[in-house]
């Protein structure tokens, strides 16, 4: 399972980038409105940051709009990829656009038949949004798990990422039922890399260090 971060904030880019392990960014409009600077300046300079592609939403609402806001959109940099949301506006589009070779995160999506019809009309990805579905008394993770199993499936070439992730746990079964991708916030990520006995393992090893140098 690959590792998005899911922020528009710079530094957190940076920082988490150091580490070696993200591969791609994905943003949306309430992320990208917590950021200074103009929507296209902040999007090309994450896309400059990252190796993989970063998600950047849009926001018209008819399938004309969007497909023409989308196209605008990919000419920013060479590994953007557009997220769509899961209506049927959003799924013409959808259809247009991956004709058209264009990468689209089919985002906002809530159930397995949302996430059939956007590997049908093309998308490169889909993002169920997990906490959101458990703030509502469902199965966010169960959702994953129905989508990556019908993919295998009909083997529909569409990528999963698990999407509005909360805690470490949802990272851990997101990996445990094959998501492709899990997108998390900079804050999500720091905690998996913590555990307190490697911090105490560490200070064991520096004390006894320290012990052999008096001796």
């Amino acid at each position: 399972m690959r590792i998005f971060l899911d922020t528009a904030n710079i530094q957190q880019i940076k920082d988490a980038v150091k580490l070696g392990v993200i591969s791609g960014v994905t943003t949306n409009p309430s992320l990208v409105s917590k950021e200074d600077g103009a929507y296209r300046d902040l999007i090309v300079k994450i896309c400059g940051l990252v190796p993989g592609p970063v998600s950047a939403e849009v926001l018209g609402e008819t399938a004309a709009d969007m497909v023409k806001e989308a196209r605008d959109i990919i000419t920013w940099a060479p590994n953007i990829a557009v997220k769509i949301p899961a209506t049927a506006a959003g799924l013409e589009a959808t259809s247009i656009l991956s004709k058209d070779g264009v990468k689209v995160n089919f985002t906002l999506c809530f159930s397995l038949n949302q996430a059939l019809l956007a590997a049908l009309a093309g998308a490169a990805y889909v993002s169920p949004f997990v906490g959101r579905l458990d703030d509502a008394g469902h199965d966010g993770m169960a959702l994953v798990k129905e989508i990556v199993e019908v993919y295998d499936h009909y083997k529909l070439g569409t990528q999963v990422i698990a999407a509005s992730i909360r805690h470490t746990r949802h990272c851990v079964v997101a990996a445990q039922v094959g998501a492709h991708i899990a997108t998390i916030p900079y804050a999500v990520l720091t905690q998996m890399l913590k555990h307190p006995l490697t911090d105490v393992g560490v200070v064991r090893f520096r004390e006894d260090f320290k012990a052999t140098l008096k001796s």
